[in-house]
């Protein structure tokens, strides 16, 4: 991967719908080489996909949380049975299992406090390989990458 292959990454980080022909312009080359490596990227991995961008507030998800969760055991059947059930929401955003405290990152995007008490208490909370929970409201985004 060479400075254009990272130019090119770099511009459709910041804007998927570019026209071939603006990302060649962009990165400084003709569109049919442009193309190629676009097409190279893609089909070593490199970029994996293009998606939207969706405001989570205008579909009713503005108030997020995050939460460090620590379960009650670490055996393979809690762990999966466990990171099944919470993939399965649609109130968790973004699950990670993480090396060292916590055990997991779960981001939590809901309509509002009282929208995040209710799941916190009757989703959570009620799972039987929770041990302790720790949650952290965001008071203001200030970078996500994509």
């Amino acid at each position: 991967m060479d400075s254009l292959d990272l130019a090119i990454i770099d511009q459709l980080e910041q804007d998927g719908r570019l026209t071939n022909q603006e990302l060649a312009s962009r990165v400084g080359l003709t569109p049919a080489p442009c193309l190629r490596r676009v097409r190279r990227l893609e089909a070593e991995g490199v970029i994996t996909g293009y998606a939207a961008t969706v405001d989570p507030t205008a579909l009713g998800r503005g108030f997020e949380v995050i939460i460090h969760a620590d379960l009650v055991a670490k055996d393979l059947a809690t762990v999966e049975a466990f990171e099944s059930r919470l993939t399965a929401m649609p109130e968790v955003a973004e699950l990670r299992r993480m090396f060292g405290l916590p055990d997991y990152f779960i981001r939590v995007q809901v309509t509002d406090s009282a929208a995040f008490e209710r799941w916190l208490t009757t989703q959570l909370l009620g799972d039987p390989a929770i041990a302790r929970v720790d949650s952290r409201i965001t008071m203001k985004l200030l970078k996500l990458r994509r």
